[in-house]
């Protein structure tokens, strides 16, 4: 034990510094705070493969949290709306609550084919198609299912950073 604190005192602090408090973008937001997003996930009536794929960033791979991005289970706390797979008519009054329930300044983004325009279920009775017929979309993510990395790209999106290229990417 002693020599795992000896280790600790000759190291010190290894992280990186506490950002300053006065780098402060153009828009007066400090860069720390500038793409941080709480997010709110609902399944509208997917296969669940879009879930995986969303249940992927938050391995140590792509460190989800780490830049920021959390997944919150209240509306009311969330900055952006997630939505997978087609709307049902049964889901449609749900989302739109959820929409309503979020604060100002709320985005809304479409993840998957099926969230997108209805993918495979497109013309279906039991659903609306994709989830611009329910509410405003202001991201799309397409794929069936998207990859991770498309994914950080809609979200970096949606958080008003410009997406990483591919070489970028982490």
């Amino acid at each position: 034990m002693y020599r795992i604190l000896r280790e600790i005192i000759r190291l010190g602090r290894v992280g990186d510094p506490p950002p300053k408090p006065g780098s402060a973008g153009a828009d007066g937001v400090p860069g720390y705070f500038r793409h941080s997003l709480a997010i709110r996930q609902v399944d509208a009536g997917s296969c669940n493969g879009c879930e995986l794929e969303i249940n992927a960033l938050n391995g140590p791979h792509y460190g989800l949290e780490n830049a920021g991005f959390r997944f919150t289970a209240s509306p009311r706390h969330a900055d952006v709306l997630l939505v997978t797979g087609p709307v049902t008519r049964h889901m449609a009054e749900a989302l739109r609550s959820t929409y309503d329930a979020m604060p100002h300044p709320k985005r809304v983004v479409a993840v998957g084919d099926c969230a997108c325009c209805g993918g495979v279920f497109a013309g279906s009775y039991a659903v609306l198609d994709g989830v611009e017929a329910v509410l405003p979309v202001d991201v799309r993510i397409s794929g069936c299912p998207p990859n991770p990395d498309a994914l950080l790209r809609g979200l970096l999106t949606a958080a008003g950073e410009p997406p990483l290229a591919a070489e970028e990417n982490p």
